[in-house]
Order: structure tokens, then C-alpha cells, then sequence
């Protein structure tokens, strides 16, 4: 996967507010970016490596750096992106929904 850029506008009286506040948009756009990948790596992490642990036919090290462990997950039959869990689960709801109205 290619590095992802991403473009964001700003009209012009929002840039006034924003700058009551900060010293520069910029800085204050890349902390949150930056702040949101660490928390999402975070839980990734501890959901992940209690997951590895937990599985019983799960025989290999667990890796110490961020790209290897997240190759091993991605590699997963049972990983999912948000998009798919969310999808799983308005299927499952959907199914649901049908048997209760059967």
C-alpha cells in the first residue's frame, strides 16, 4: 500500500478561528493525524497479541516491530478491516431481522 496524502480545505473565516486558537493549522492537522494512528495501533496491538496468545494453534513468535506484526494479523483468515466487521455485522443484524419477521 502507497503512502496515503490527504488534502483537507479550509475556508478562509475557518483558518481565522482556527488561528485564534493555534499557532499553526498544520501542526495542530499532522498532532491529531499523528495521535489517532498511535491510539488505533494501541488497541490493534493489545486486541491482536491477546488474540495470538489465546490461540491455541497459534505456534509462532509473536513480532516485536510494528510492520512484522502487522503483516503476521493481516495475513489472518479471521482479520477484518472496519469496513468489513461493519458489513459482518449489518449482514448478521439483517439475518436477524428476517428470522424475527419469518
Amino acid at each position: 500500500m502507497a503512502d496515503l496524502i490527504i488534502t483537507v480545505t479550509i475556508n478562509d473565516t475557518d483558518q481565522k478561528c482556527l488561528l485564534s486558537d493555534l499557532l499553526s493549522i498544520d501542526d495542530w492537522v499532522q498532532n491529531a493525524v499523528r495521535g489517532k494512528i498511535n491510539n488505533c495501533w494501541k488497541r490493534f496491538q493489545r486486541h491482536w497479541t491477546q488474540k495470538l496468545m489465546d490461540d491455541a494453534t497459534f505456534t509462532d513468535p509473536i513480532p516485536s516491530n510494528k510492520e512484522d506484526f502487522c503483516e503476521l494479523v493481516m495475513a489472518r483468515d479471521d482479520y477484518y478491516t472496519r469496513v468489513e466487521r461493519d458489513e459482518i455485522e449489518n449482514n448478521n443484524w439483517s439475518e436477524k431481522v428476517q428470522i424475527g419477521n419469518g
